[in-house]
């Protein structure tokens, strides 16, 4: 879970929240979150030629992975090998430990229109109850693993918004824990135009984040909301010109990786909890017991069955508890 944090971000970023003042005013800024750089992340690992519908690189300067959706003809809907592909990027992105925050996104084309991603490709649709682009030996709705993946992947997840993020792609954004957006994003659901709904995390999520009446305005019209409204109705966390998202991502990106992963793990294990009933406490529970095998408790558990003995918890200092 952890990660080789070789940010070289400036110290004075965290030190100012431990700087005391008997005599100076309350202030915000004392987060020292203004002091983190904003430049735009520079990814020094590609990975792309292993994938044929996203791109995939590592930054192991800013401890970020970048997967991003490349089918710019169809404004980045996803087909079956689409999805596919993200979720193996996402395992690999989870699993490797120079990475501590994974961002979603698209590639911009400039001769494209901008999008985040359209949602499912309806031209491999299929009759039988999914989509079929001839990868699988049956259609399939392999996004509702992908979204389940996102939630128990325990490194935050940060969404990045150019463009229209509709249908299962705003079910995407929704699903990552964070979500940045140009202001140029536009936001909504198509699903009920086109005979289809997600009744999981795209309607339950929703009215979690942004009330039941709103959710029902969102699903019910199928309207679409530039990227200040839905800041407004809690929908994304901030909107940015165009020409200082990418800048603004990476200040984030940095942030969160000079914090304690194990914390950010667990955080977003419990936020999630109450949600996903008892896989959600499940997983929370997993993180408590990964933090339990580190005590000297559960190590004499460990070394008293190794050696045939029978351990003596009792013995151990409270100070080492």
């Amino acid at each position: 879970m952890s990660s080789s944090n070789a940010n070289a971000t400036d110290p004075a970023a965290l030190a100012a929240t431990r700087q005391s003042s008997k005599t100076a005013p309350p202030t915000p800024s004392r987060d020292g979150f203004h002091l983190v750089p904003s430049h735009p992340v520079v990814y020094d690992v590609d990975m792309s030629s292993d994938f044929t519908d996203i791109t995939y690189h590592v930054s192991t300067i800013d401890c970020c992975a970048r997967i991003a959706f490349d089918r710019p003809q169809v404004l980045h809907a996803f087909r079956p090998t689409t999805i596919n592909e993200v979720r193996r990027a996402l395992e690999l992105a989870q699993d490797d430990t120079r990475v501590g925050v994974i961002i979603l996104t698209s590639n911009i084309i400039d001769e494209r229109t901008p999008a985040f991603c359209a949602g499912g490709d309806q031209s491999v649709r299929s009759s039988g109850g999914g989509y079929d682009d001839g990868s699988e030996a049956a259609p399939r709705l392999r996004v509702l693993d992908l979204q389940i993946q996102m939630r128990r992947c325990p490194k935050p997840i940060v969404a990045v918004v150019r463009g229209y993020a509709i249908g299962g792609g705003h079910i995407l954004h929704m699903c990552a824990d964070l979500t940045l957006a140009g202001d140029d994003g536009v936001f909504g659901q198509v699903g009920p135009r086109m005979g289809s709904v997600d009744a999981g995390y795209g309607s339950v999520h929703l009215a979690r984040m942004v009330g039941q009446k709103k959710a029902r305005e969102v699903w019910f019209l199928c309207r679409y909301y530039s990227a200040k409204e839905a800041l407004q109705m809690g929908l994304i966390n901030a909107v940015f010109p165009v020409d200082r998202l990418e800048g603004e991502v990476g200040r984030w990106i940095r942030r969160m990786n000079m914090l304690s992963p194990t914390a950010l793990a667990v955080a977003k294990a419990s936020i999630n909890a109450d949600q996903d009933g008892s896989a959600g406490i499940s997983l929370m529970g997993g993180h408590i017991t990964r933090l339990f095998y580190q005590s000297a408790e559960a190590q004499e558990g460990r070394d008293a069955y190794l050696e045939g003995r029978k351990p003596e918890f009792r013995k151990i200092p409270e100070s080492k508890l």
